[in-house]
């Protein structure tokens, strides 16, 4: 029987919490706003304290982090928090924390890298070894899996973070990003939406031209993770990709821009099974929490 496992997705807007040992076993869960640091970690602290009394022992804690964050457990600084532009969370000792408070063997990496272990053990990316999760919400993030590990390496990639085109005649829009003004974040995720059309994505109709702006500025950065990565799968997440009719438009201008140079019957034939949403849905993260913490329990 697997044991049982605590897992956190911890997202810049919200915290999700959850107990158990997969999709179809989670004994609790919790959600609560991501407010400043010492408020939202004792909540969650309490929220694990909690569920042992009531469930028994807790063998490992899997984390899945908004970043940047140290992903490396050799490091004096694994389980941190870095360079986040989210206001009060810079510099801070998350993951180890709660580990030292909870006494528990912690797995930590970025939200998008678990959340790529969570597909790939129960989701969209399963029997793969080497593909791309992208978010594309609050921020947009990427991560995933090369030759069946978890992506790192100086730090961990920083998808969102590329730069593309930017047409100014077509797209005055600067950009939001307060690292890079225009780059992929900056021009395409949620709130640079709502900035550039004065409404929350949310609320914009299917037949917006927001729309067909989002679609080419994904599909720009898809191609140059096909480009340099080479995936066997994309899997696109997040809020704003919860706006279905963006998976059409991506996926045929992917093809227009690779311009038939990668023969790979993937991308001719089949880009519908190609580029596709999770297959764990909005909860990819913290069930890749918990993935992750069975592999250190």
């Amino acid at each position: 029987m697997a044991s049982l496992v605590g897992g956190i997705e911890a997202g810049g807007t919200k915290f999700v919490c959850a107990v158990g040992t997969g999709p179809d076993d989670i004994r609790a869960e919790s959600r609560f706003p991501t407010t400043d640091p010492d408020e939202t970690l004792l909540q969650a602290i309490a929220f694990f304290r909690e569920q042992q009394m009531h469930h028994g022992p807790i063998r490992a804690l899997g984390i899945a982090s908004f970043g940047p964050v140290d992903p490396h457990p050799d490091s004096p600084r694994f389980g941190y928090i870095t360079s986040t532009p989210k206001p009060g969370w810079k510099d801070t000792d998350f993951g180890a924390r709660i580990s030292r408070e909870l006494g528990l063997p912690l797995g930590f990496d970025t939200d998008v890298n678990v959340a790529a272990l969570g597909e790939a053990r129960w989701g969209a990316a399963q029997g793969l070894d080497t593909f791309l999760y992208l978010t594309v919400g609050t921020g947009i993030g990427g991560g995933g899996l090369v030759n069946g590990r978890m992506m790192h390496g100086l730090i961990h990639p920083e998808m969102g973070h590329v730069r593309i085109p930017h047409d100014r005649d077509e797209d005055p829009y600067p950009g939001r990003c307060p690292f890079h003004d225009d780059c992929l974040e900056g021009l395409a995720c949620g709130p640079a939406i709502e900035e550039r059309w004065k409404t929350p994505a949310r609320e914009l109709p299917p037949d917006h031209p927001a729309w067909v702006l989002e679609a080419k500025y994904l599909a720009l950065a898809l191609v140059n993770y096909v480009c340099t990565f080479s995936p066997q799968r994309m899997i696109l997440g997040g809020g704003v990709m919860e706006q279905l009719q963006l998976f059409p438009m991506i996926r045929q201008q992917v093809q227009q821009l690779l311009n038939g140079y990668v023969q790979s019957p993937a991308l001719l034939e089949r880009i519908d099974e190609y580029i596709v949403p999770p297959g764990l849905g909005n909860r990819a993260g913290v069930l890749g929490a918990i993935a992750l913490a069975q592999d250190q329990a």
